[in-house]
């Protein structure tokens, strides 16, 4: 049995078309069951002897995150997600808030960076948008930042960042790299060990909403100084344990450890394999479609196919129409999410590893019929 066939055997029937993994993809019958599980164990115990009980597979989840991110079980807290998780780092940076990111940097990312007092300084880039990494050595050694902040897959469009090369030269010039992961991670490969990485379980490996992580080198870690508990309170609690303190939902957890522990068993470079399969499907399906422009190379090796408009439709009312008028979800992307780069909507479509010809066929019939 093929991957496609495997990965869509073990969700339920989908209604319609789902072309939207990079907002929120198909949760697993099994992930689902592992939270519903918890809720009832909640109920005959109580949440806090439930979620003792369900420390193992927890500590197995933060394995997984560790085995895809080349650091350690021991590295990884949870979070309620990607935004939560920059927050919680950010916020405990004790020295010199300067950071450099990417110009196409996630709009979400920049304002959490404003939030915590940190100057943005742009990495050199190419005409395309990817990351010029000659250039960015050049530039970091000359005016070296506190952090380097780079998203090796962005919101906006589907290009593949250098996240290995410019893992080198932050390594080189003793910089610490933090990692936006939340559309690389289960797509891309990011076992580079950064200083830090942190992403969503909603994204490509198919968890719940609601829960994300953050994984932190101990070298960096550290020297972060967490807002709680206050320092001058006495705590046994270690700076991981005190990042991952507080009330949270042990349900979303748990069916994001069995979503990791399935990418595991896939195969991670079988499915990275199989997006950019998909993806090249995709681009070669809608690259002479009238109205529309993809943003992406065909062969660029990632799911996410980026379509802006060329005609006068508007993305956004497309999106609604593909939802209402055929069963197709796709994603509409403003210019909030890049603020610094878009200058118009785009429409972004996301299949996941079980897409299938069919599928993107049907999607060029209709958004052909919605653009007309």
């Amino acid at each position: 049995m093929s991957l496609a066939q495997r990965w869509r055997e073990a969700r339920p029937p989908v209604a319609g078309v789902h072309l939207d993994s990079g907002a929120c993809s198909r949760q697993s019958l099994a992930a689902i069951d592992a939270a519903v599980q918890h809720a009832r164990h909640e109920g005959e115990v109580g949440a806090y002897v439930a979620a003792e009980a369900a420390a193992p597979a927890l500590d197995a989840g933060r394995a997984a995150v560790g085995a895809l991110t080349g650091l350690a079980g021991s590295d990884v807290v949870f979070t309620t997600g990607a935004n939560h998780a920059l927050d919680l780092l950010l916020t405990a940076w004790p020295g010199e808030r300067t950071i450099a990111c990417l110009p196409g940097e996630f709009g979400p990312n920049l304002a959490i960076m404003a939030g915590n007092g940190f100057a943005v300084r742009p990495l050199p880039v190419d005409d395309a948008g990817r990351l010029d990494v000659e250039g960015a050595a050049r530039s970091l050694a000359a005016d070296r930042p506190a952090l380097v902040h780079l998203t090796p897959l962005a919101s906006h469009r589907g290009l593949v960042q250098p996240l290995a090369a410019m893992s080198e030269v932050c390594a080189d010039l003793d910089l610490p790299l933090v990692v936006d992961a939340a559309q690389a991670l289960g797509h891309m490969d990011c076992a580079t060990a950064p200083a830090a990485i942190f992403g969503a379980s909603r994204k490509w490996i198919a968890g719940p909403r609601g829960v994300g992580f953050l994984a932190v080198r101990p070298d960096l870690a550290q020297r972060l100084q967490p807002r709680l508990p206050p320092p001058q309170w006495p705590t046994a609690l270690s700076v991981l344990q005190r990042l991952e303190h507080g009330e949270a939902n042990i349900a979303a957890r748990l069916g994001f450890s069995v979503a990791l522990g399935e990418h595991l068993a896939a195969g991670p470079a079988l499915v990275r394999e199989r997006l950019a399969e998909v993806g090249r499907m995709t681009r070669t399906a809608v690259a002479d479609l009238p109205g529309w422009r993809v943003v992406e190379p065909v062969d660029e090796p990632s799911a996410i196919t980026t379509l802006v408009p060329t005609g006068g439709a508007d993305p956004e009312t497309v999106r609604k129409r593909l939802i209402a008028d055929h069963g197709i979800v796709t994603t509409y992307a403003g210019v909030e999410r890049a603020p610094f780069e878009m200058t118009s909507p785009v429409l972004r479509v996301t299949p996941h590893v079980d897409a299938t010809d069919e599928d993107v066929a049907r999607f060029v019939d209709a958004l052909a019929a919605v653009s007309a």
